[in-house]
């Protein structure tokens, strides 16, 4: 009772506190004759989390429901890229964590959708894209390391119109840029931590007449919470640019990645409840090298006209050796008895290969009195994917990728992409503004090769063409220079991936008879800054999600039940999401240089099926709610933020069954988690130290149904954390 007093409790101050400060603003503006035209594009934070102004570096964002994190004022473990610290503060954001137990990166979603690997979003570095293929294999196997990172973005709903049609939305990892005063700067960072932890990032930049250069290398090693966790990783980027006039900038850019991970593997609910921290895996491995290399010119033609142009190439891989899914988590690992041997490990070998390149152009006009933006484009994509699978690998415990014989599967895939896009900001007068958009998505898929049944070979050939065309409208109130009311709706996209038509394991179904999915998001709400005090948004979302793809338990109860991956049915997502941050010590003295903040990143969330057989059941991953409540404290020389972290409960597939012998299928129990950081800055060194999962909540956020599993992947426990920084 007295959580559910504090849950409305929370939901009311969420809502009547921006309401009431609407309220006041429309009152004072009634008194207000008119509004000097503003077009900002700076952007506008309150301790490091904002909002992105209508226009910048050619992409419109009037209208549109976004935040923007300034990371370097967290206070965070930055060293493993502690997900729910670094972008916990966007509302509804919803964290595989899994960086540690197999994946390379946690995955995130919003709105109730499947954060697995960031399937549902447009993941971008510096603007383009950093996932294996935008549609057929949008899967995000690297991130940078957020020390390089300055800023993250992301675009909710209407991020279709302007950067894909994907329903989560676009994230944005900017990385730090060179710096314009120096001609040579070092930078480095040492941390150590729990369960072996050790990382070290350097980068180095600088400017030196119309040139300037940036880059970093980080290598980590840790052993892991749970046995058989060990991993290393390389991370490295570089970038040079040359500026030959203040109208053009040109420059290249590569990343790279290079890491092994033993997998620890997942486990059943029984072994959960006995020892979360338990492995029956110990022969499980994964590689992942990633490798883009980016070309971009920045040309600003005339004072009211820019043409950008950025074009990328990427050859990665994934490849993995382990005891497959096969018997579930319940099977052991264990050397048979009759051969003194274990049994032989599966091989599989993925190449991710895509090329792509965005246009974009963007002209200020006058339409009578007022000035008005028009933002157009074009990206070409172009991905060819090479899935080999069901190799019969060693009997060995190490990295071995060698087979015997042939992979049960191989196949090619390849996809065609080509998109225009454009919005036009018509500025009514200088408080309203509406944005409308149209993009035409072209997608043609092809798949060659075969795989093996029973014995047969079955030739795996298909060749699809689609014509796309998503249409979307946006508004903007400005109710005084730093707030607004914003409303848009815009069409949502997602057409069948590889790994839906042709998963790694046979625990999973396929539905020969998959189409894609379709449908559109809405936004309404009031946000801005006020002085140097308080941070807003506060809005209602809804999201129709027609044929959504996802998993349902068959011969539940049996010996033998299974997931099918299946148009399942229509689904209708809406709720709540509210973020608000107030400064006490701006608020009682706006030129005070020290912070005292709280923060709530509040969302409620209603995701439910609307038609088929199961209506009126959860959607799989979804939670009722996420709440994130956070005390920062800060001045010139120390800062430090506690944050709680409290996620609702969740199923693993639409039957919503509560138990079930298939590793995805079961019961994601609620949790609540506590984080604390600090930072003390001596000139130019600093000083950080913190402590995850305080408690020591034992917790998942995943089921799977293969790799990093099969099974319950249990997130990591209480953790420390301690380091060094300094800039020279």
């Amino acid at each position: 009772m007295r959580n559910n007093i504090m849950k409305k409790s929370i939901v009311l101050i969420a809502i009547l506190f921006p309401l009431s400060l609407l309220a006041q603003q429309i009152k004072d503006s009634a008194k207000t004759i008119s509004l000097k035209e503003i077009i900002v594009n700076g952007i506008k934070t309150v301790r490091g989390t904002g909002h992105m102004p209508e226009v910048k570096d050619g992409i419109i964002y009037a209208g549109k429901k976004n935040e923007v994190i300034l990371v370097d004022s967290l206070d965070a473990n930055k060293a493993i890229n502690n997900t729910r610290q670094i972008l916990g503060r966007i509302p509804g954001l919803n964290i595989v964590e899994t960086e540690t137990g197999g994946f390379t990166a946690n995955g995130i979603a919003t709105r109730g959708l499947n954060p697995v690997q960031s399937i549902e979003m447009n993941t971008r570095q510096n603007g383009y894209n950093i996932s294996g293929d935008v549609f057929g294999y949008n899967e995000a196997y690297y991130l940078p390391p957020m020390e390089a990172v300055s800023r993250i973005e992301m675009v909710r709903g209407a991020a279709s119109l302007q950067f894909g049609p994907q329903f989560g939305g676009m994230v944005n990892y900017v990385l730090n840029e060179a710096p314009k005063d120096k001609k040579f700067e070092w930078y480095t960072s040492e941390t150590a931590g729990s369960f072996g932890l050790f990382n070290t990032f350097n980068s180095i930049g600088g400017t030196i007449n119309k040139m300037s250069y940036y880059g970093f290398v980080q290598y980590r090693t840790m052993n892991g919470w749970r046995p058989n966790s060990q991993q290393w990783q390389l991370s490295g980027f570089g970038r040079v640019q040359y500026d030959p006039s203040e109208k053009l900038k040109i420059g290249v850019e590569y990343t790279l990645l290079r890491n092994r991970i033993k997998m620890p593997g997942g486990l059943t609910d029984s072994m959960f409840k006995a020892n979360q921290r338990s492995s029956f895996r110990s022969r499980n491995w994964i590689k992942s090298p990633w490798n883009i290399v980016t070309a971009f010119a920045n040309f600003t033609i005339s004072p009211q006209t820019s043409l950008n142009i950025k074009s990328s190439l990427m050859f990665s891989n994934r490849a993995l050796v382990w005891r497959n899914e096969d018997g579930g988590a319940g099977a052991l690992d264990n050397i048979d008895p009759s051969t003194g041997k274990y049994v032989n490990r599966e091989v599989e070998n993925e190449d991710m290969n895509n090329t792509s390149t965005e246009i974009r152009w963007l002209h200020n006009y006058s339409l009578g009195k007022m000035k008005n933006t028009l933002a157009g484009g074009v990206r070409y994509t172009y991905a060819w994917f090479k899935k080999q699978s069901g190799g019969e690998g060693t009997t060995g415990s190490g990295f071995d990728l060698s087979i015997t014989g042939d992979f049960e599967k191989n196949i090619d895939f390849t996809t065609t992409n080509i998109a225009p896009f454009v919005e036009n900001i018509f500025r009514i007068n200088n408080r309203l503004s509406i944005t409308p958009g149209f993009r035409f998505e072209y997608l043609k898929s092809i798949s060659n090769g075969y795989k093996e049944s029973d014995g047969i070979t079955i030739p795996s050939n298909e060749n699809r063409k689609r014509y796309i065309p998503l249409f979307g409208i946006g508004a903007e109130y400005k109710t005084t220079a730093n707030t607004n009311l914003y409303a848009n709706i815009s069409q949502a996209y997602r057409p069948i991936s590889y790994s839906e038509i042709s998963p790694i394991g046979v625990t999973s179904k396929i539905d020969p008879n998959l189409k894609d999915a379709s449908g559109f998001n809405a936004d309404f709400g009031y946000r801005g800054t006020v002085k140097n005090y308080l941070n807003f948004d506060v809005g209602l979302f809804y999201m129709a999600y027609n044929k959504r793809i996802g998993t349902v338990l068959i011969n539940q109860g049996s010996s033998a039940p299974y997931t099918l991956r299946t148009n399942v049915a229509n689904s209708v997502h809406h709720g709540l999401e509210s973020y608000v941050e107030f400064n006490l010590l701006k608020y009682l003295d706006q030129h005070s240089k020290r912070g005292l903040s709280i923060f709530n990143s509040l969302a409620l969330i209603d995701a439910k099926y609307t038609t088929g057989e199961f209506k009126g059941n959860r959607v799989e991953a979804s939670t009722k709610y996420i709440n994130r409540i956070g005390l920062t404290y800060s001045d010139k020389k120390l800062s430090g933020t506690l944050q709680m972290s409290n996620v609702g409960d969740a199923f693993g597939d639409a039957t919503n069954a509560r138990v079930s012998s298939d590793p995805v299928a079961g019961y994601i129990p609620a949790y609540s988690v506590f984080d604390a950081s600090a930072t003390y800055r001596i000139d130019r060194y600093s000083l950080k130290a913190g402590m995850n999962n305080i408690a020591d909540k034992k917790y998942f956020t995943l089921r799977a149904d293969e790799y990093p599993g099969p099974g319950i992947i249990p997130s990591i426990g209480r953790s420390f954390y301690i380091g060094i920084s300094a800039k020279f």
